[in-house]
């Protein structure tokens, strides 16, 4: 049986016309997304954390109908340096991230936090820097939501107005991966794990999305295996890394020891196939004749 792999039906034209010089690649927008966990909230509960995952409307250009988790593009007043900040300092945060300036590194750490509250409701920031809010669902949280989601507001002068400091100490780096050179939309994105705040609750906030999950990473995967839940690459890496953690707490202390080495696809002629591969990640690796235009879902040749 086929597996959940996305693979977009324009794919192999698009490779082609890069290899020949007909197209060219546009820069990555930098992005981040949070793999937000909590642990069984059931006695009887299957053992292991859950993660939240949305699905992204059918109608969505850009991976329309696959599963994947919080998260969107920097936005440039992100790195605004009236943000109060606790945890690792900036300088160990762009090391860690593997950027060359303290403000590149505040602009991703702000916009995981920032999109996890965007779309799905949670805040990781509180009053002090060992702190965190409880409930986020209010009527006045809501406004203040929308008006960041609109650009109205910076999450700077969020923060700052509701006196909340970003609690960066509360994530963990997971992995870096960068959108295909041949792909019309590309992101540079960071992957982030933490754990759900306690007194907090995740909820579709997203306009992007239809659906929203808790789900063990073992079951998203089975489910991706068997062609039931559709998925991109990073996203099934990242679960499959999840794994061996039993605990949301396991898995942020194991972040630091994730590889945060870029991936990036790269596409091939072999003969008359095109040969499409993940470096590190030989499972998604896609053959394709030259003379046939695509297909949608399907698993390595």
């Amino acid at each position: 049986m086929s597996n959940g792999q996305w693979y977009p039906p324009e794919w192999p034209a698009r490779i082609r016309a890069l290899a020949s010089g007909e197209l060219t690649a546009v820069p990555p927008r930098r992005a981040a997304t949070v793999m937000l966990l909590r642990d069984a909230v059931a006695e009887r509960a299957a053992p292991g954390p859950a993660v939240h995952m949305l699905r992204r409307s059918a109608s969505m250009a850009f991976a329309g109908g696959a599963y994947a988790y919080p998260g969107g593009g920097v936005d440039p007043r992100d790195d605004d340096h009236l943000v109060s900040w606790s945890g690792p300092s900036l300088e160990a945060w762009a090391a860690r991230l593997g950027v060359g300036t303290v403000t590149e590194a505040q602009a991703v750490v702000c916009a995981a936090v920032r999109e996890t509250y965007e779309e799905a409701g949670v805040l990781l920031a509180g009053p002090t820097g060992d702190t965190v809010v409880g409930d986020t669902t209010g009527a006045d949280w809501e406004a203040d939501r929308e008006v960041l989601v609109a650009r109205e507001l910076s999450f700077a002068d969020f923060l700052g107005r509701r006196g909340l400091v970003l609690r960066s100490d509360l994530l963990g780096a997971w992995a870096r991966w960068i959108t295909p050179e041949f792909e019309s939309r590309r992101y540079d994105t960071w992957f982030f794990v933490a754990a759900l705040p306690e007194g907090q609750r995740t909820r579709n906030a997203s306009s992007e999305a239809d659906r929203t999950v808790w789900i063990r990473p073992a079951d998203a995967v089975e489910g991706y295996d068997r062609g039931e839940l559709l998925m991109m690459p990073p996203t099934v890496a990242t679960l499959r890394a999840l794994l061996p953690y039993g605990t949301a707490a396991a898995a942020l202390e194991g972040a630091a020891s994730q590889d945060l080495a870029p991936v990036l696809a790269q596409a091939r002629m072999e003969g008359d196939e095109l040969v499409l591969s993940w470096p590190g990640h030989e499972e998604f690796t896609k053959h394709v004749p030259a003379d046939v235009p695509g297909g949608t879902g399907g698993g390595p040749a």
